[in-house]
């Protein structure tokens, strides 16, 4: 076996800051011992700084996934890369290249092995490009302020394996540590700041030349102002280096609460074995405390005190912990985000005890009826982390942190894994968890730690079997949720039969409650289906399961069963507006309605009653009565949906069945009823939540009865009442650099039948050209409707929507605005043509691609056939204004078969427009970054 030391290593660096050509020029010497039982004839080296050098680089394509263009659309000089002028061993220039889909990672071949125990000295010149701090956030933004973190070169740890991965803006290098020994020299008007200590300060032509020391560090944050940002508070403990700041509140203030902050994590995790511990503003924004991050300055429901607090003491937990606890994030990010929320936690509950979710609005008449206002403020980590859970997107603990999504990376699971180290401790208190976890610390600080150390050192402290928590509760994302499937109470005693609906051997708590106060509790862990339990009565007017909820249940509704005689097993409540769920209650949600989804109804208002809380559930429903202004009718919807997720299969993510109906306009004057009962298959790789690919299999029977034309307002001939079955699958593969999405398509009907199939591709290049490609295919296999009527056939520019799919605004329109609003399906087409429908087949293709930024010129061509007739060619071209891509884009035709449009009469009308105002798909926008 292998035992990893870094107490042989050391880097020592001259680094010479120009601001103005945002460049450093570095000379370094690294020292690495080899503490393996291996003979390395190569070695690998870390350069994050090169990692902002291309498009192409593993970190362009975490920003392309998460659809963040800035990177992309960059300029070349805002970002950074590294160039390497010398690299040699023992004053021999040494073989060495870039990896090639890793151009962050160096190979060194050596001149000579490094036998066990030796060291290697390499020396290094290289010049690095600072890049735009938009980007990551550290960089020089454009007030040329610099702060800069993983910035110069670092030997990849070697343990017998080699561990080195490419910067993918998640702040997760691992680094052995060394003693550093740096000499900056930057321009006399900035100010230097970073965690080392400082030995001496020169002056000489117009720069400083600083030099800094430190034992035993895994990385160096600097930073470059020009105004003084970093206050140093010396506590009783260390000295506090910190830019997080609040204007409301005295520096006497502050220095008392960074002294008492600094007392908390001293007292909880050990002595700081540095003299400085650097919080800067930039650590904090990172890794916010969510929900305090998203309020204006001007909008304090907190004490100035308190969001001081919290800000400083999660990033001083944070950055204490990374200092000290020497983990590969990669792998075991786990630990130091379950240790830091798990204190954060416990230092709201001993000093601010009663502080609520909302703070002060919690108070407000109106506000305070809510159930969320009375949510304490320690209860949102598992409101957000049940947030992923309910929608079966939560990911293992020790999942590579690379491979999470932004939710679960950021939130969710460091959430998930301070909410288990309560949860464990409340199971077996033998351990208690606070000294257990101040004694880890200090054992492993500045070493070699992983989430083994953790299992074996916190075993020998449990009295229990505690082998769930590392095997299911870390390592898989299982669900845990039990289930009181009947009582049977006796004179002395309740027998009770738990239906534990996952399997899991993870335990829950059972209660026996008199009204609301607590006669008994009890663990359970059998991972078997049922399992039948005797207990002594105590009096007990109801039993609960999770009482106390600490057990991180996905489903808490299920979790009562009175003893007493009642109607139903828990009240029913009726609360108005959405809520947080309170699971003693039968919660009907009535929330007011005021929309605008069509000018026929125009302004409608309502009410809707609903069960759907703030936390997802598998099964919801909705009933809204509405009344239009406009069309002076009564209208509505409801529906019924239920979720069935999938853990046995990787890929079938869940089943959705859904029934819905609804009663709306259509015309002026006429109203249409629609019945929608389907099924639909949706597929995901479960284990690579972060891919976009998706599939969805849906059946659906569509059901319309719509109010007959009598008075010929309409020019289809349609008849009024049909019913049709449809088949469809979806795949999407969606992406900011590349989309690909296909669906193939049957209908049926007494009057019909049709298959279609869609392919869209977009691709963005590196010169920041888009092109987009768009291919439509179909055809009737059966078609009985009169010639005339078009009314299921296939639409070049403006589909009927006769499966009323489509959110049209004016769907019966001919003339005006409303008829110029586009939906690109079925053809395509921008331009209104002659011949706008096929009922037989047609074929078209769609290409635009961008001529400058949002201004794109596209063109349609294509094939469509008619009965009786020949089959025609068409196509049109024209101008389209990008301003948010399949939300809102304007359509300029220029020529297409009916000559050159724009310069014809009433060209207004011929413009076209794409508006999508549905608040789920806007927040479509926000969602795709997170999810």
């Amino acid at each position: 076996m292998n035992f990893l030391s870094f107490s042989q290593n050391s880097i020592d660096l001259k680094a010479t800051f120009d601001v103005t050509s945002k460049k450093i020029e570095i000379e370094q010497t690294i020292q690495y011992q080899n503490t393996s039982n291996n003979t390395l004839q190569y070695i690998y080296l870390t350069d994050w700084s090169n990692s902002y050098s291309t498009k192409n680089t593993p970190l362009a394509k975490r920003f392309a996934e998460e659809y963040k263009n800035d990177f992309h659309f960059a300029k070349n000089e805002d970002r950074g890369f590294t160039v390497i002028t010398s690299l040699k061993q023992n004053n021999k220039e040494v073989s060495h290249e870039r990896l090639k889909n890793q151009l962050d990672i160096i190979k060194v071949r050596l001149n000579k092995a490094l036998a066990p125990n030796e060291t290697y000295t390499l020396h290094l010149n290289y010049l690095v490009q600072i890049p735009n701090a938009k980007f990551t956030r550290y960089g020089i933004d454009s007030a040329n302020n610099i702060n800069l973190k993983y910035w110069y070169i670092t030997p990849a740890v070697y343990d017998g394996t080699w561990h080195y991965f490419s910067n993918k803006g998640i702040e997760d290098a691992y680094i052995p540590k060394t003693d550093q020994n740096f000499e900056i020299t930057y321009p006399e008007s900035y100010i230097l700041t970073t965690e080392l200590d400082e030995v001496q300060n020169t002056k000489h032509n117009n720069t400083i030349t600083t030099t800094l020391q430190g034992k035993d560090r895994v990385n160096t944050k600097l930073f470059l102002f020009q105004e003084p940002r970093f206050n140093t508070v010396q506590t009783d403990y260390f000295s506090v280096v910190s830019s997080i700041g609040d204007v409301n509140l005295t520096q006497t203030e502050r220095v008392l609460i960074t002294d008492k902050v600094a007392g908390f994590i001293t007292e909880n995790l050990g002595e700081y074995p540095h003299e400085r511990l650097l919080v800067s503003n930039t650590d904090y924004k990172k890794k916010p405390i969510y929900g305090l991050n998203l309020l204006p300055d001007f909008f304090r429901p907190f004490p100035d005190s308190f969001q001081y607090e919290l800000k400083l003491l999660k990033t001083a937990l944070y950055n204490y912990l990374e200092n000290t606890l020497l983990i590969n994030p990669r792998k075991d990010q786990w630990l130091i985000d379950g240790f830091q929320i798990y204190f954060l936690k416990k230092y709201v509950r001993e000093n601010y005890p009663d502080m609520k979710i909302f703070g002060s609005l919690s108070n407000i008449w109106g506000i305070k009826s809510f159930h969320a206002a009375q949510l304490s403020f320690n209860d949102q980590y598992n409101l957000l982390y049940m947030n992923m859970a309910r929608g079966n997107q939560d990911q293992p603990l020790t999942k590579q942190k690379d491979s999470l999504l932004k939710f679960n990376k950021n939130i969710a699971n460091p959430n998930k894994a301070a909410i288990g180290l309560e949860y464990l401790n409340s199971y077996d208190e033998s351990i208690q968890l606070n000294q257990s976890i101040q004694e880890f610390l200090n054992l492993q600080k500045l070493k070699p730690t992983t989430t083994k150390d953790f299992e074996k050192f916190i075993t020998t402290k449990a009295s229990k079997d505690i082998h769930w928590f590392f095997n299911e509760y870390l390592k898989t994302s299982k669900k845990i949720d039990y289930k009181i499937e009947k009582v049977e109470p006796s004179r002395d005693s309740v027998k009770v039969v738990i239906k534990n609906k996952t399997r899991t051997s993870m335990p829950t708590s059972l209660f026996t409650l008199n009204n609301d106060s607590i006669t008994g509790k009890y663990w359970i862990n059998n991972n078997a289906l049922y399992d039948t339990i005797k207990l002594p009565k105590n009096k007990a007017t109801k039993i609960v399961l999770n009482q106390d909820k600490i057990t991180p249940e996905r489903n808490n509704r299920n979790n009562t069963k009175s003893l007493t005689a009642s109607l139903l097993n828990k009240p029913l409540q009726i609360r108005l507006l959405k809520d947080v769920e309170d699971t003693r209650y039968n919660q009907v949600l009535i929330m007011p309605i005021l929309e605008f989804n069509n000018i026929y109804d125009g302004i409608v208002v309502g009410t809707k009653a609903y069960n759907k809380t703030v936390l997802k559930k598998d099964f919801t429903y909705k009933i809204a009565p509405q009344y239009g202004l406009k069309s002076n009718a009564l209208t509505g919807s409801a529906n019924l949906v239920y979720h069935q997720y999938n853990d046995s299969n990787r890929n079938l993510f869940k089943i959705q069945y859904v029934l819905t109906g609804s009663y709306d306009s259509y015309a002026p004057d006429l109203f249409v009823t629609s019945i929608k009962p389907s099924i639909t298959f949706h597929f995901r790789d479960t284990e690579n939540l972060r891919a976009n690919k998706r599939g969805y299999l849906n059946l659906r029977y569509v059901s319309i009865r719509r109010d007959k034309d009598v008075n010929n307002i309409l020019l289809d001939e349609a008849e009024p009442n049909y019913n049709i079955f449809n088949l469809r699958y979806i795949n999407k593969n969606p992406g900011l650099i590349e989309f690909s999405s296909w669906f193939a398509d049957f209908q049926a009907s007494q009057t019909f039948s049709k298959i279609s199939f869609n392919y869209e591709y977009r691709k963005l290049y590196q010169n920041n050209r888009q092109l987009n490609v768009r291919f439509f295919a179909g055809a009737f296999l059966k078609n009985k409707n009169q010639a005339s009527n078009n009314y299921f056939s296939f639409a070049l520019d403006r589909p009927t929507d006769y499966l009323f799919d489509y959110g049209y605004l004016g769907r019966s329109e001919s003339t005006g605005i409303f008829s110029q609003e586009l939906i690109i399906a079925e053809g395509g087409f921008k331009s209104k043509l002659e011949t706008p429908y096929a009922n037989q087949w047609m074929a078209t293709t769609n290409i635009s691609t961008s001529i400058w930024q949002y201004i794109h010129a596209y063109g349609d061509l294509g094939t469509l056939k008619n009965k009786n007739e020949k089959a025609k060619l068409v196509y049109d071209s024209g101008l389209r204004i990008n301003l948010v891509e399949d939300y809102f884009e304007i359509y300029f035709p220029v020529y297409s078969n009916l000559g050159w449009e724009i310069a014809q009469p009433q060209y207004s009308q011929k413009i076209r427009f794409k508006f999508t105002a549905d608040i789920q798909s806007l927040l479509g926008l926000f969602r795709r970054r997170w999810y």
